[in-house]
């Protein structure tokens, strides 16, 4: 049989491939992110490894929920009793007391839970969502906020055995936690501690929370003006820098050989303080001590009205957040989400130039993304939009890092060679230091419970 391939006319680009130079790029890295947050946040550099925020005396304690325990017969746990202000100074004992008074309810949507003229029952959200409902200046009905686990409300009320000042109703089947006033009263009687807490009232106090300072105005003619002085707390918090490490290695042999176009070492240090800088995010998120995410008061927490974002959510949080917001803080998906539930309102938002990139925003406020922010569940899943006023000029939330630091990378940022082993390993120790602060409450805002895979027909 006759080949009928032709033979060739010119050198293959196989063969001359041998004789050619690749050009190549420097590693790439795929879990490298703009890493928003570490942008936009202002640094303060300290010249020791903590930094103490001192503030004025605040009469609030904890984070204003009441946690419970688990299984099917949830109670509260004693000790988070202390966050209503009537059992801030209990001993142990009446918290115990007090935690075994309450009974457990569950109920269906649409209930009324504060039936009846006075705050008789203090209702404690396990599970669920409850819708709370005011009446507006023009005398229509309004929702004025909405309590899921941990919540409780109207606790004035309750403890003075006042008018409601909301009407509460289950939005979804609720798990609720239920004292009544009567059983309150029983150990009052036997604690003279708490009837005297109770007759007392919860006491004067600033306008956020703080200690007072009396001042006179519009006033005439010569009265007699208050004394007053400035009360800072005696314990203020005081935020450790945080620190991200690892131990790179390269073999000398691989420096020695084949450390041409690229530096073998320069390009390992280069990836490993990319690494460093996405886990100092991550951290300055979702650390339990000082990540953004766990230092929200529950002042400064609301939840979605309907589960999606919606701008009427992201209004609710500049409210919050009012004194020179910077930024909102969010995952990708939760603005994806954001800009559907204004596609869907005919509203879209507006978009700036930010970092050489373009970011919706919403009110003049950019969302930066971040994948750092958690996206828990299935069917698209929940997460949390955060919204930042930031710098110690405004009260708001910094970054901190040191000041200086030996064979510094970066800023906040080492790498210390530690020499060659016998095996001809050369290792460096790579050190990222890091923390964050949030200066004044009303800082910072969070958006909870935002639902992410809701999607419209538009047909």
């Amino acid at each position: 049989m006759t080949s009928t391939v032709e033979p060739r006319l010119s050198l293959s680009t196989r063969a001359a491939r041998t004789l050619a130079t690749t050009t190549k790029s420097v590693p790439q890295m795929r879990a490298i992110s703009p890493r928003y947050l570490l942008r936009a946040l202002p640094w303060v550099d300290l010249e020791a490894g903590a930094y103490r925020v001192n503030q004025l005396v605040d009469y609030r304690i904890g984070d204003g929920r009441i946690s419970t325990s688990t299984g099917d017969t949830p109670r509260p746990i004693p000790e988070d009793l202390r966050e209503l202000w009537f059992l801030r100074d209990s001993p142990p004992a009446l918290l115990e007391s007090v935690a075994a008074a309450f009974t457990r309810e569950i109920v269906g949507p649409g209930t009324v839970l504060t039936a009846g003229t006075l705050a008789t029952r203090l209702f404690v959200v396990v599970s669920g969502r409850v819708e709370c409902h005011g009446t507006s200046a023009s005398g229509q009905d309004a929702l004025t906020g909405v309590a899921g686990t941990g919540d409780f409300f109207d606790v004035d009320a309750f403890a003075t055995c006042g008018a409601w000042t909301v009407e509460a109703r289950t939005a979804t089947p609720c798990h609720l936690l239920v004292l009544d006033r009567s059983r309150l009263e029983e150990l009052a009687v036997r604690e003279p501690r708490l009837a005297e807490q109770l007759r007392a009232g919860p006491g004067e106090r600033g306008p956020a929370g703080e200690a007072k300072v009396d001042l006179a105005s519009g006033h005439e003619g010569e009265p007699l003006l208050p004394r007053t002085f400035v009360e800072y707390t005696d314990d203020p918090r005081e935020y450790e820098l945080s620190v991200a490490q690892t131990v790179l290695q390269v073999h000398s042999r691989v420096g020695d050989l084949y450390n041409a176009p690229m530096n073998q070492y320069e390009q390992q240090i280069r990836l490993t303080v990319e690494a460093a800088r996405e886990a100092q995010e991550a951290e300055m998120l979702t650390n339990r001590d000082f990540g953004l995410l766990h230092n929200v008061p529950l002042a400064q927490r609301v939840h979605t009205r309907s589960g999606p974002p919606t701008p009427d959510d992201l209004d609710e949080l500049l409210r919050l957040v009012w004194k020179k917001p910077a930024f909102f803080l969010a995952h990708p998906a939760a603005i994806a989400a954001f800009g559907r539930e204004c596609t869907r309102r005919g509203v879209p938002p507006a978009v700036v130039d930010l970092f050489g990139s373009p970011m919706i925003s919403w009110r003049g406020v950019p969302l930066l993304p971040t994948d750092k922010i958690p996206l828990d569940g299935v069917g698209g899943g929940t997460t949390g939009i955060l919204l930042l006023r930031v710098g110690e000029e405004h009260q708001g939330v910094v970054g901190l890092r040191p000041a200086e630091l030996t064979n510094e990378r970066e800023p906040g940022v080492t790498v210390e060679p530690m020499g060659v082993d016998q095996r001809g390993i050369k290792s460096f120790l790579v050190s990222s230091y890091f923390s964050a602060a949030v200066l004044v409450d009303d800082a910072i805002g969070l958006l909870e419970n935002v639902e992410v895979g809701n999607y419209h027909d538009y047909r």
